[in-house]
């Protein structure tokens, strides 16, 4: 450990009481994208972002996105991109978060007020944006300020970029990104970027993140009569949507998670020696599995399996159907018309057009096999593609010291099961490396009640923020 850490750890340290309470006062502002009611407070957290950028001393902007496709009056949250040194012999790290967080109400089951941060005897911090994303976004600006504090220069040029839409589909960033990447734009002078909005795979190992699943969302509606009927009066007599709709999509995937659909596991890139050798060692086991399951319902009964058909095989999830009566209580219905979601993640070397012909001939054959006089009509919601990096690279070997130098250990390298959109945005529009370098563990419960991130993991995060920024100055860039 260089002696410059020593004093930015210490600083770090001292300012964690005002580190959490910048934490408390970025979560009790509801920022709830995907309700129109709350856009105010949308807009409230990105000028208290604005707000405590400025107080750093660095160059800040809050961008207009303009109105939101399909809301006629309602306008996106800007999204604030700054600037912290602008010096041509330092390298320029470009970091991304979101400051937007998922709906939340205390009847859903919080044990406390989701806008309200606690603390618990353990450490557990518990509110709504806590680990997705206010905190991440907020360690970046705990770095700065700790190097301050330190009487220390920020080994980098550092640029930011918090949207307010990330929990909404993030309209109009991908455009923005494109934008600002090119010659004269925000973000040209990019060396690497680094995305802090994933998860430990366990609780107690870091890792770093190279690698992440697509997804391909569907509907397939079926239609017959022109409304709602008694099944005591027409039950028997008329074909069901329901029954038809039950039977497509049971026979999309059997119990183990075994695609169904021809052509879709012929897709999947064959597993090398060199990536069966990273699962060995990743610190997880069985017990973390039941424990975020509540339950021992896996369908493996090992951890290298498990892992790999999280992260490098594609699976097929039913979401839901709407139209159909889901109430409490019990409804005699017939419905006229029943839509079917389901989805499905997608690894190397899945092309999504290819995904979607499978999936809309599968279908269609399907129901053609039926034999009713129902209709079908299956489209592609929305698609995002997966992604890969290559954890040799200097940026990941840079992340990979500052996690020694923090926690002592050597990071796992790890790929996940979810999709993060831009990351990839970020890598075809400034052709550079993307990092992602997580805070929260995977018992924090991201979009679910009582969200939360441990303090220890803020500060050490934090410190962890900092150490990268110091090793990816020096890194060789040829690694």
């Amino acid at each position: 450990m260089t002696p410059p850490l020593d004093r930015y750890f210490e600083q770090v340290d001292n300012l964690s009481e005002a580190f959490i309470d910048r934490l408390r006062k970025a979560v009790a502002i509801p920022s709830v994208s995907a309700d129109d009611e709350r856009r105010g407070d949308v807009v409230k957290m990105s000028e208290f972002l604005v707000s405590e950028i400025k107080s750093l001393g660095a160059h800040v902007e809050s961008r207009p996105l303009g109105i939101q496709p399909g809301k006629k009056d309602l306008h996106l949250p800007p999204v604030i991109i700054a600037r912290y040194g602008a010096s041509p012999a330092k390298r320029t790290i470009l970091v991304y978060g979101h400051y937007d967080v998922q709906p939340a109400l205390k009847e859903d089951g919080w044990a406390t007020d989701p806008f309200a941060l606690s603390v618990d005897s353990e450490g557990r911090m518990y509110g709504r944006g806590s680990t997705d994303d206010k905190g991440p976004v907020l360690g970046w600006l705990n770095t700065i300020h700790a190097y301050q504090e330190a009487a220390m220069e920020l080994p980098v040029n550092l640029l930011m970029c918090f949207e307010g839409m990330e929990e909404s589909g993030s309209e109009g960033l991908d455009e923005f990104i494109e934008k600002e990447a090119r010659s004269g734009g925000f973000f040209e002078k990019a060396d690497a970027v680094c995305i802090s909005d994933n998860y430990w795979v366990g609780t107690e190992k870091p890792c770093l993140t190279y690698g992440l699943r697509g997804c391909n969302y569907y509907s397939a509606a079926i239609s017959g009569p022109g409304q709602d009927l008694h099944s005591g009066l027409f039950g028997g007599s008329a074909q069901e949507p329901m029954t038809d709709l039950v039977r497509i999509l049971g026979s999309l995937v059997d119990t183990n998670g075994e695609i169904q659909i021809p052509g879709i596991a012929e897709m999947v890139a064959p597993v090398t020696d060199e990536e069966k050798e990273l699962y060995g060692d990743i610190a997880y086991s069985m017990e973390d599995l039941y424990e975020s399951l509540g339950s021992k319902t896996s369908i493996f009964p090992d951890k290298e399996s498990t892992l790999m058909a999280r992260w490098r095989y594609p699976s097929l999830s039913i979401h839901g159907i709407e139209g159909a009566f889901s109430a409490g209580g019990a409804k005699t219905v017939i419905p006229a018309k029943v839509i079917g979601k389901f989805s499905i993640r997608t690894v190397p070397n899945m092309e999504s057009e290819e995904v979607d012909r499978c999936v809309f001939k599968y279908v269609t054959e399907q129901f053609a096999k039926l034999g009713s006089k129902n209709t079908l009509e299956t489209a592609l919601v929305h698609s995002g593609n997966w992604w890969i990096a290559s954890p040799k690279h200097w940026n990941y070997a840079a992340a990979g010291r500052a996690v020694e130098s923090v926690y002592g250990m050597k990071p796992d390298l790890t790929r996940e099961g979810g999709s993060i959109p831009v990351t990839l945005t970020f890598e075809k529009a400034t052709g550079k490396n993307v990092l992602l370098l997580p805070m929260g563990t995977s018992t924090d419960a991201a979009h679910s009640i009582n969200e939360k991130l441990d303090q220890r993991n803020y500060i050490e995060g934090t410190k962890l923020l900092g150490a990268y920024l110091h090793y990816v100055a020096e890194e060789e860039m040829a690694s």
